[in-house]
Order: structure tokens, then sequence, then C-alpha cells
């Protein structure tokens, strides 16, 4: 993941200069080679460990997405941000990054530079986080379980969160792919209280429906369920090695296209209060997930890998 990340940014700033990233935008879809690869992880992780991390990782969920989202969106009011971008900033915060992003932006009609804004900053902060977080892990002495789940409930974009528990260990990334694929299907959910929240103040909008739960929930986490069902059943044990390969190539790509995505300038234009905000809140988030899943996974819910 390391590797594969450096090579996007290295090659992002030598084509920048010259526009050449225009030439090859349309290759680079992180979104799509990251559920790729995650329907594939899913067929390699026995339905027993999905069933046993769930019932933590929901709990874990709920206190992470509640806390982190109320915290950063008072925390942004206190420095004056706009309202529809603290409500994008939190969601990305508490949910999953990107996607959760994108996802609150339509809920609450955002503008297009402060979702940049927001998923610059995503971006920024999981490239280290991506490194560092497992070192750190590794320093504390945590469990596969404890690792995997803080880095699932911290880390803000999916395919950092998947680099980081592949850097510590295989089962530490099943762990961090069921804590955030948890946190992922709760988009849905999110982007609705949004809606119903925003609808007086939108200007334009839409009054929300029960459809968009749906039409925001993404789709591929069934298609990861689905996947360790089938593995489970012992149905892909011929093509055990062949879907690992797949796997991997997938996930290489989305870290390729994430370095390619990240961009110096718009960093440079956001100014220093959303910075401050989401690095506070971010470091709020990074405590809360790691006693949160210390206490989660030795106590109340934990599981043997």
């Amino acid at each position: 993941p390391i590797w594969a990340v450096l090579l996007g940014i290295v090659a992002s700033l030598l084509l920048r200069p010259a526009k050449g990233i225009d030439y090859i935008r349309p290759g680079i879809k992180t979104e799509l080679f990251l559920k790729i690869g995650l329907v594939l992880l899913g067929a390699s992780i026995n339905l027993k460990l999905l069933v046993t991390a769930a019932g933590g990782a929901i709990v874990q969920a709920l206190i992470l997405i509640t806390c982190v989202f109320l915290f950063t969106y008072w925390l942004a009011g206190r420095f004056g941000l706009d309202d529809k971008l603290r409500a994008v900033m939190s969601t990305a915060l508490a949910v999953c990054g990107v996607s959760a992003a994108i996802a609150a932006a339509g809920s609450v009609l955002a503008k297009k530079e402060q979702v940049t804004y927001v998923v610059a900053l995503v971006i920024v902060v999981a490239l280290p986080m991506m490194v560092l977080m497992p070192l750190a892990a590794s320093a504390m002495g945590l469990t596969d379980a404890i690792a995997g789940a803080w880095f699932g409930g911290n880390i803000d974009t999916t395919a950092a969160v998947v680099g980081a528990g592949t850097i510590f260990s295989e089962p530490a990334a099943q762990v961090a792919s069921i804590v955030k694929n948890t946190q992922n299907a709760l988009i849905g959910l999110v982007a609705f209280l949004l809606a119903v929240f925003y609808a007086g103040k939108a200007e334009g909008g839409q009054r929300p429906s029960a459809r968009l739960i749906w039409d925001r929930f993404p789709k591929f986490v069934l298609g990861f369920i689905v996947a360790s069902i089938i593995f489970t059943l012992g149905w892909l044990d011929a093509g055990k090695d062949v879907i690992n390969a797949l796997r991997n190539w997938a996930f290489t790509l989305a870290f390729v296209s994430m370095g390619l995505e990240f961009a110096f300038g718009e960093v440079k234009r956001m100014g220093w209060k959303p910075v401050a905000v989401f690095l506070i809140a971010t470091l709020f988030n990074t405590l809360l997930a790691l006693g949160a899943a210390w206490v989660i996974f030795t106590y109340l819910l934990p599981i043997t890998l």
C-alpha cells in the first residue's frame, strides 16, 4: 500500500505541471477499484469471523458516528465554518471519508468546492495515518482484533483502512474491513437524517423520502457479505489463489489512484480553519476509537482470530 500510494503521488507531481493528469483521469477509479477489492476480500473471510466481529463493529460504529459527528459539527461551528461545510466534514470524519462526504453533500446541497476541500483533507490525513497507526499499534502491543477495529473506526477512507490493516497483519486487515464496512453501511441512514434536517434550509431541494436510504446505501457491502458466505460454504477453494491475486491488484490500483488524486494545490486553498477543525476532530476520533476498540473487543464482545 505504501509504495503504491507513493507511486501515485510521484506520478501526480510529474504530470500536473503539464496537465498530463487530464489524459489519465478517466482511468483513475479509486472507488471502483476499492469496491472490487473489498468484495474479493469478503471471499477470504469466514462467515464465523464476520458474524463474531459484526456485533462489536455495530456497537463501535454507533458510538463513533454519533460522538465524532456531534463533536466535529460543534467544533466547526465554534470556528465559524459554513453550516453545509460543517455537515460534509462531520460526516466524512464520522462515517467513511470520501464516500460519506459525497453523500452528505448531496443531502445538504453543499457547494462542489466544499466537497473538494473535505476530500483533499481526507486524503492528506489518511496517507500518513495508514503508515503511522500500524506502527503505533505495534508499539502498544495491540492484538490483531483491537488494532483492526482501531484502524477501521478511525482512518477516514476505506482504502487507507485496508492499507493499515495489511501493514499490521492479515487478521487485522480482515477485522478492519468488517468494522469499516459496518460504518459504510450506515451512510444511507446518516445521509437521510441530514436531508431531513436540512430540508427546510435547502434552496430548491426535494423533500427527502425513505428511498434516499437505499439510494445512498453502498451496494458493495452486500457483495462483501455474499462473497463471505460463498467462501464459508467452500465453493471458492479451487480459485482461492486467483481471487487473492485479483484482490491484491484491485487494492494496488486503488492505492495508486489515491496517490494520483492527491493535490497540494487544493490544500493551500483551504485556509487554516477547516484544516484546524479536521485535525482536532481527527485526534478526538483517534483517542475515542482506540478506547472503544479496546473495551468492546477485550471485554464486551471479544473475538478470537
